[in-house]
């Protein structure tokens, strides 16, 4: 290792760091770690990550206005620290270190430091990051016991490397995490997001091996973020995959999106999976589906709110993953064996969470309400119209709205829910985006900074209606579950019987407060004006963050949709009510 040009080591803020460790794969291929542990000698256990998003790249500078509102609003973040080895959605080896642990971070194949092509939560990426576990599990400084935490890319491919279950692998903090490659991110119910096309090239391309002096430089040791070589844009388009044709491409769901998806039935190493409710369009789907079907009895269930990558960082949140690991890698009496297996933080308008433990999810105890459109007064009733309704809005426009009646007392509507909508379409197809949505005595919208949107709704659900074919052994009443395997074509004319899943959410609905329901032909636009950009996106943020679903073919998907309503069609929303304890 000393011959290595690229490794070095040096005792820096009271940890031992190692910077640019190789580990071979097992094809042959070198990554790249950081290393940082404590100065004393001895056997410590680990955490680690590996992804694409650079190790060399500080959160200040790659990620300057999410930092810049984290540390605004909560300074506690900041504080203990010097801050220098912050990195974007990754632990502060300052705030492990001295408790006794390893922290490792590894830039994945073709990424910062590390050569060969970038293939992003790819079976090759899986295999590599089992290869990285298992070397830290037999290091002279390592107890053999690794445990896994990051937020985001950080977290998915924690459950795909689970599926392997790598020997040394003995605890994971998947914080904000999707499971499902087809449905979580890139086809919302069979309608492609266009998010992929935002994120590929400002956080996965910007940071590409081969970049070198085309790339930043360490603000910690000044070597260049992406490597010593300086590759042609021919050279790195060829190592990397186009990820975006493969999406446009893979219309349905298939052994590709599989492959890069986790397989709950073999996850059986511990794990807290920690959800955000304003995450709608990436991540709680998957947090809470890991939670209610992975193979593992050693899991716990975390929701939570604010921003994406906030509450990872505060006190609340290091609090967690410390009582977590100490319990799982240290063997410390923590106070995890009293730890709840279900920790709702229940939100309240005003951005205010009230923290409550449960037992499972669903809750067991949850009412679940339908609500019934009702097209002539344009409500939510209690009870299916005596007669035939129908209303009627353009495939591409901004559709109706119903509302639920003012609420006399506090309402809570917290877990998964569903609408049933009876639909015929004046052409051979209709895309669904389905809102529910808060609204204050004087009518106007409340709503809740998301992950990424400061301007989000309580709840959204999509659906291309040739995507409507549900897997009956997988599908509940308030998670219908569509295969995706096939598309079939609409009638124009015809009346069609939709099961839309709406994300999971939490909401106490005050007196005289109303939820309501909009089915629309395209995004949620909030009504406010502009929610502002984040330096690490492209899209200015106007409701639904960077999860867009634009370029639909108006002949296929613009002509006007009805809804249809009655004793025969009986179109609702199903809520999950938790009634008061």
């Amino acid at each position: 290792m000393a011959k290595d040009k690229q490794y070095r080591s040096e005792i820096r803020d009271g940890m031992r760091i190692e910077w640019d460790v190789p580990i071979e794969m097992d094809d042959g291929n070198v990554l790249r770690a950081d290393v940082f542990r404590p100065k004393g000698k001895g056997r410590y256990p680990v955490i680690m990550s590996h992804g694409p998003y650079a190790k060399g790249l500080s959160f200040q500078e790659g990620y300057e206005t999410a930092w810049n509102i984290m540390i605004d609003n909560f300074p506690e973040v900041a504080e203990g620290t010097t801050n220098k080895y912050a990195n974007w959605e990754v632990v502060d080896p300052e705030k492990w270190v001295p408790d006794g642990y390893v922290v490792i971070r590894v830039d994945s194949r073709g990424s910062g430091r590390s050569p060969g092509v970038v293939d992003v939560r790819s079976p090759r990426e899986t295999q590599d990051f089992y290869n990285c576990i298992e070397w830290a599990g037999v290091q002279p400084w390592s107890t053999g016991k690794v445990g896994l935490n990051g937020i985001s890319y950080y977290a998915i491919n924690q459950w795909h490397v689970a599926r392997l279950q790598p020997p040394h692998l003995a605890a994971m903090c998947v914080w904000e995490g999707a499971g499902d490659y087809y449905r979580d991110s890139n086809y919302h119910g069979g309608i492609l997001s266009t998010f992929v096309t935002n994120w590929y090239d400002k956080q996965v391309e910007s940071v590409q091996h081969g970049l070198g002096k085309n790339g930043p430089r360490s603000v910690v040791h000044g070597d260049l973020v992406c490597g010593p070589p300086t590759y042609t844009r021919a050279q790195l388009k060829k190592n990397r995959e186009d990820l975006p044709k493969e999406l446009r491409t893979r219309t349905l769901d298939d052994d590709w999106y599989r492959g890069r998806s986790a397989d709950w039935s073999k996850v059986d190493v511990p794990f807290l999976s920690a959800g955000n409710w304003g995450g709608q369009g990436l991540h709680p789907r998957g947090n809470i589906d890991g939670f209610v079907n992975a193979a593992t009895q050693d899991k716990w269930l975390e929701m939570h709110g604010r921003e994406h990558w906030t509450e990872f960082y505060t006190d609340y949140g290091l609090d967690l993953q410390k009582r977590f690991f100490g319990h799982f890698l240290k063997g410390e009496n923590t106070g995890w064996t009293k730890q709840p297996k279900v920790q709702l933080n229940i939100r309240h308008p005003g951005e205010v969470f009230v923290p409550r433990a449960e037992k499972e999810w669903p809750l067991k105890r949850t009412k679940w309400t339908k609500a019934y459109l009702e097209p002539a007064t344009g409500a939510l009733a209690a009870k299916v119209p005596a007669k035939k309704q129908k209303s009627t809005y353009a495939g591409l426009g901004d559709g109706v709205t119903f509302l639920m009646p003012a609420s006399e007392t506090a309402m809570e509507v917290t877990g998964p829910l569903a609408a049933k909508l009876f639909v015929s379409s004046a052409t051979k197809d209709a895309d669904l985006f389905l809102v529910v949505r808060l609204f204050a005595p004087d009518l106007k919208e409340v709503t809740f900074r998301g992950a990424l949107d400061p301007h989000t709704p309580i709840a959204q659900g999509w659906l291309r209606a040739s995507h409507r074919k549900l897997d009956a052994k997988k599908s509940r009443r308030h998670k219908p579950h569509h295969t995706h395997d096939e598309e079939q074509p609409l009638k124009p004319g015809q009346v069609y019987e939709l099961d839309v899943e709406v994300w999971p959410t939490s909401i106490v609905v005050p007196p005289g407060y109303r939820l309501g329901l909009t089915v629309r032909g395209t995004d949620y636009v909030y009504p406010g004006g502009s929610g502002g950009k984040l330096s690490n996106m492209k899209n200015e943020f106007t409701g639904v963050g960077p999860f867009i679903h634009d370029g639909r073919n108006a002949r296929v998907y613009g002509g006007n949709v009805t809804i249809h309503c009655g004793p025969k069609h009986p179109s609702h929303l199903l809520l999950p009510v938790i009634p008061a304890r």
